[in-house]
């Protein structure tokens, strides 16, 4: 079962205020007196009948979702290019007509811009910017990262807001509140080992990470692979930094794994192949998504990645083939950097727009509505990115995504990879019983 966070009287409080939100709006009893648009709507927070401030369709209500992003901190080089396509998602909604459905009298447009903030990726001002907005939101676009969404949970589950995550990691696929799309980290490396195991015929694993939710994920899940195999593992934690990588380069070296899977960031990752290769190792590596940037391959460890590194990803790139990745690149065009942030954020709102569609379609958009309309689905419309599987949010951990990727390096291409292994789930990942695999990784 999913952690069932969200208790029952708030969804009453959320009926009881229905003519009590923003104040611009007028009372759901007022509405229906003037037989207007939205008489059959009922709304709290976050909804107006009013048009966006810059909506396409002026004869749209508007709904307002918060975005929580790093644009500024260590992960601005992925937040930028999210918070973009995350825009350019909904402008294509809005475009399109907005949030409407067939037997509806109401439409709505959607706005993430006028409630968009720089965390930096600090979970004390995250949490500070969600208070500030929460009062104007009916949910959040993106709240990216674990430690800074985990500051904000509590009074999320408290106040029914439902979000999309920037992040991957197993403690997501607990939360109701939380629309994870991909297979979180752990799954992934799980496949990763099942691949290596298929492929090359590793004997043994070690795991490079950075210690916490998402290296701690990561490396859970190589363990759990490992094990069930029967192959030797070895846990190696690393602290951030390019230049703080001789330990483990010097473990690899010494210990000569036969597969080494990486979950660092992407100058930790080409410093510790690049070194690693130098020094005479000659197994693979296989790196969780965030270890990957396309600028590496100008770096001096270039030619190693090439030679011995693949990258896993629970989400597909850029140059996908599919109506979605279609639309995305239409709506985008081409970036100055062309970068998978723009694919994931991209693909994350496709379960937002779904919740928002379910809960017009039962006349409920009040927050505690919202997250009913969310936790009843069992597939998700990704246009073909992803399987619509994959949006299975009414079946709780065990339905989470568990199919994920193989990407060999490609110099050619857009964002420097190439699908090797097309979506699939190995035997560990299959058989596994969902925990939240940083907590119990044994290190």
């Amino acid at each position: 079962m999913r952690r069932r966070r969200v208790l029952p009287v708030v969804a009453v409080i959320a009926l009881m205020v229905v003519a009590c939100g923003r104040d611009e709006e007028p009372a759901a009893d007022e509405a229906a007196a003037d037989g207007g648009q939205g008489s059959s709507v009922a709304t709290d927070v976050g909804v107006t009948d009013e048009p966006c401030p810059d909506g396409v369709n002026q004869d749209n209500g508007c709904i307002y979702l918060g975005t929580l992003t790093d644009l500024t901190g260590p992960f601005a080089g992925f937040g930028i290019p999210l918070t973009a396509a995350q825009e350019a998602f909904w402008q294509r909604v809005n475009d399109d007509g907005g949030i409407t459905v067939d037997g509806s009298d109401k439409a709505y447009d959607v706005d993430v811009t006028t409630y968009n903030q720089d965390t930096g990726y600090d979970a004390t001002e995250h949490a500070r910017l969600y208070e500030e907005m929460k009062p104007n939101v009916l949910a959040l676009a993106q709240s990216l990262g674990t430690p800074t969404t985990q500051a904000i949970l509590p009074d999320m589950q408290a106040s029914s807001i439902l979000a999309a995550p920037a992040g991957s990691t197993s403690l997501f696929n607990f939360e109701d509140l939380i629309l994870e799309s991909s297979a979180n980290y752990c799954v992934e490396t799980m496949n990763s080992v099942d691949y290596a195991v298929d492929t090359y015929g590793v004997e043994s694993v070690m795991s490079v990470y950075f210690e916490g939710d998402y290296g701690g994920d990561a490396a859970g899940g190589a363990q759990i692979a490992a094990e069930a195999h029967g192959l030797d593992f070895t846990a190696v934690p690393t602290p951030p930094g390019q230049d703080n990588q001789a330990e483990a380069v010097g473990q690899i070296v010494a210990q000569a794994p036969d597969l080494v899977i990486i979950t660092t960031g992407p100058a930790e990752a080409a410093a510790i192949v690049g070194g690693a290769a130098q020094g005479g190792f000659t197994g693979r590596f296989i790196g969780t998504y965030p270890t990957w940037n396309p600028a590496l391959l100008q770096s001096p460890a270039g030619a190693a990645l090439q030679a011995m590194y693949q990258v896993g990803g629970g989400l597909p790139n850029w140059s996908g083939d599919s109506p979605g990745h279609e639309a995305m690149r239409e709506a985008l065009g081409t970036p100055d950097n062309v970068s998978d942030g723009y694919t994931y954020g991209w693909i994350w709102q496709y379960p937002i727009k779904a919740a928002l569609e379910a809960a017009l379609v039962a006349g409920d958009l009040t927050r505690a509505g919202v997250v009913a309309a969310a936790t009843s689905l069992t597939t998700v419309d990704y246009e073909g990115m992803l399987p619509a599987e994959a949006g299975d949010y009414a079946g709780g951990p065990s339905a989470q995504a568990r199919q994920s990727l193989i990407n060999n390096v490609d110099p050619e291409a857009p964002t420097g990879i190439t699908v090797e292994q097309d979506y699939f789930v190995g035997s560990t990942a299959e058989s596994w019983k969902p925990v939240v695999c940083y907590e119990e990784f044994g290190g």
